[in-house]
């Protein structure tokens, strides 16, 4: 703890109140912006009911700035002649605890004493808006657009309370009893921003200080734009986490992009602001049943992401750059490996300047809840069967943060390379979701990668995709998708090289969870002599490349949560049919850590159980199995048909489907068709083209 602040047991000295030459004012100023940060401290360490009069002893000190003594100094400069209803409120439980000295308690000339008290209140409510301002500077404590400033309420009460005791020192009314404001206040501090509850002060200031620093690179931003593409201006920093787009900018930057002047940072505070009205909703429908809560999601996508969706619909969000630039969509869960991931692209890209990311940071930040591992294997018992526990851990290490503090990479975050949404883990609900949000964070970069946030790269990959996929006989609507091979951690590096993996084969699940949804899986590997990529039928969800236009034909699906399996066989489909090939990358340029249930890695579908007081995975999978039925709908199966889905209560998952189902190029039928899908008998069969590497 700081100096000032250690047991809080009456050794603590308030800060004296002093006049002085511009020189001293100067070092004064410095002085007591350190001894007030040490009373702040000290009275949320326990100072309990001298709350009050500290208050006015830390205002007395801003308004000392302002050239005055400050009432502490009018408080000093009495003489020292006692104070009946005063003494029995303020200076006898000062005494008591003791934080003030007796020897202001000697009595006489009471009704001069009344009258210094008076006037010293007046003047404090009188300018208490201007120095309420100086706090907030001072301990970088303050609200936003949406909420009450929790200090302002503060010193509302307080100012409340000074009336009463100014009418008792005139005789109306009596003095008001003992003022205990410290749990209050510590509450407001622990709900002001949605802040760790967990933090120290100290940790807190610091935030604090490193967000003033973002908001002043923001309004210089704002300043110098004049040569800034769309997607640098204004530069919402990656760090750190949790800012508000809105915030830093005003709404109107939503109004921008909704209305034809999108910016990356608009974008952000569009999602922000969902995600903000998704944790509303997870507390209001905390014990609802799996239908109302998904009626309540719906309604949600459609009043706050529907409106950006409408406004961009059938064309790019920016103008593509023919630059050669990519995009790497990255949504992260809780994963330690963020970091690592995004050295490595940098690291090995030829053309580290080019590439741009969007990661969507699903982490626990300790906020308001308890951080939990996933299931962990703990030991075995008497029988040889696991024993798992799930254990309380510290909160989530920021892969973002790893990156842009690392001396070799940060000047990718300062020059807008790094764009970061960062959502609570108590708001993920799967991989679809955060997907969709990635690819809301491109900026108008020749191609789009997708993938997961837990790889290694080869030297020079962002060249060998480039030159891979334009040798693509259907390029430039071509598709380069594989399942890369695994690492351990503590493998040598990854050089690349070694035959593309090709997804050529499908199966309908036999989990009670998955409920026969299709899942995709490799086939056979090519002789590795071809001239150019030949086609495969599914893209993989954890790595696919393409140019830009894919977004534009095959927009990311807003109406997916709580999905785990079936998001690839969609995929797949709506490329295909919107006349996109899709191709196996002929060497493997990726490598990506597989990560069995061994490990003990959290998963969403815990934490959905969790925030809906349903611990385990069982509430997620209802979820699941009501927005599985869109998939389903999709690709034809016969319990998702429009007039079965209505007479089980379902039809709300069809919700905006036309803009997120089949394309018009090619039919749903024949997509079937060409990878020889049986959804009536739940067959798979085998694809020749596939297999043996014959379809250009």
């Amino acid at each position: 703890m700081s100096e000032g602040t250690k047991e809080n047991n009456g050794d603590f000295q308030f800060p004296k109140s002093t006049t002085s030459n511009s020189t001293s004012k100067r070092r004064r100023h410095r002085t007591d912006q350190n001894d007030s940060t040490k009373l702040l401290l000290a009275l949320l360490a326990g100072a309990g009911g001298a709350f009050l009069l500290a208050i006015l002893v830390l205002m007395s000190r801003l308004e000392a700035e302002h050239g005055g003594g400050g009432i502490a100094g009018e408080l000093a400069a009495l003489k020292p002649q006692g104070a009946a209803g005063v003494d029995d409120q303020i200076y006898l439980e000062e005494v008591a605890q003791g934080h003030a000295s007796p020897g202001l308690m000697l009595h006489g000339a009471k009704n001069d004493r009344q009258n210094n008290l008076v006037n010293a209140i007046e003047r404090l409510k009188g300018g208490y808006k201007a120095r309420l301002g100086q706090f907030q500077k001072l301990t970088g404590i303050r609200g936003d657009a949406h909420r009450d400033n929790p200090m302002e309420r503060f010193v509302k009460e307080a100012v409340d309370n000074l009336d009463g005791i100014e009418g008792a020192l005139k005789g109306e009314g009596a003095m008001p009893q003992k003022l205990d404001m410290k749990q209050d206040f510590l509450k407001m501090l622990n709900a002001e921003n949605g802040k760790n509850v967990h933090e120290s002060m100290a940790d807190r200031f610091d935030k604090n200080r490193k967000a003033d620093q973002a908001k002043a690179a923001a309004e210089a931003a704002l300043a110098d734009h004049s040569e800034q593409p769309p997607h640098l201006f204004p530069r919402f920093p990656p760090l750190p986490p949790h800012l508000m787009a809105a915030q830093q900018f005003g709404q109107q930057i939503i109004t921008d992009t909704l209305n034809n002047k999108p910016t990356i940072a608009g974008i952000i505070a569009i999602l922000q602001t969902f995600l903000s009205h998704i944790h509303a909703m997870e507390v209001e429908k905390k014990t609802a049943t799996a239908h109302q809560v998904i009626d309540a999601y719906f309604a949600i996508v459609d009043s706050d992401l529907v409106p950006f969706e409408r406004a961009y619909r059938g064309r790019p969000i920016f103008p593509i750059r023919e630059d050669s630039s990519i995009f790497m969509s990255l949504g992260a869960y809780r994963d330690h490996l963020l970091g690592e991931t995004l050295r490595q692209a940098f690291k090995n890209a030829k053309h580290p300047e080019r590439l741009f990311v969007g990661a969507v940071v699903q982490n626990c930040f300790g906020i308001d809840v308890q951080c939990r591992t996933g299931v962990e294997v703990k030991g075995k018992d008497e029988h040889g069967n696991p024993i798992t526990a799930v254990s309380d851990r510290p909160p989530d290490v920021n892969g973002i943060e790893q990156f842009c503090t690392d001396p070799e990479y940060s000047k990718y975050c300062d020059s807008g390379q790094i764009r970061a949404l960062y959502v609570n883990e108590t708001e993920s609900n799967g991989p679809t979701t955060a997907r969709y949000f990635a690819s809301k964070l491109w900026g108008g970069e020749t191609y789009f990668l997708q993938a997961d946030a837990h790889l290694r790269f080869a030297p020079e990959w962002d060249r060998q995709y480039e030159e891979e996929v334009k040798a693509a006989k259907s390029y430039p609507k071509a598709v380069l998708s594989s399942y890369p091979p695994g690492f351990n951690e503590g493998d040598p590096p990854f050089l690349g090289g070694s035959k593309g993996t090709r997804l050529c084969t499908c199966e309908f699940s036999t989990s009670d969870v998955e409920h026969k949804i299709i899942r995709i899986n490799t086939g056979n590997n090519c002789r590795g002599e071809e001239e150019h990529p030949t086609q495969i039928a599914y893209i993989a969800a954890g790595f696919f490349f393409a140019r830009a236009e894919f977004l534009v034909d095959v927009p990311f699906d807003p109406f997916l949560p709580w999905c785990f399996m079936g998001e690839e066989i969609a995929l797949s489909l709506r490329a295909w049919t919107n006349g996109w090939n899709i191709y196996a990358p002929r060497k493997n340029l990726i490598t990506h850590q597989y990560r069995p249930g061994r490990m003990g890695l959290p998963k969403f579908w815990e934490n959905t159980g969790r925030v809906f007081g349903r611990p385990g995975p069982g509430f997620n999978t209802e979820l699941q199995t009501i927005t599985l039925q869109r998939i389903k709908h999709m690709v034809g199966y016969e319990e998702a048909t429009s007039t079965n889905l209505e007479n089980h209560g379902n039809s709300i998952v069809l919700t905006d489907y036309e803009h997120y189902g089949p394309g018009e190029v090619r039919t749903m039928e024949a997509f079937l068709e060409h990878t020889r899908i049986d959804v009536k008998n739940f067959k798979c069969a085998y694809i020749d083209w596939c297999n043996e590497c014959t379809l250009d």
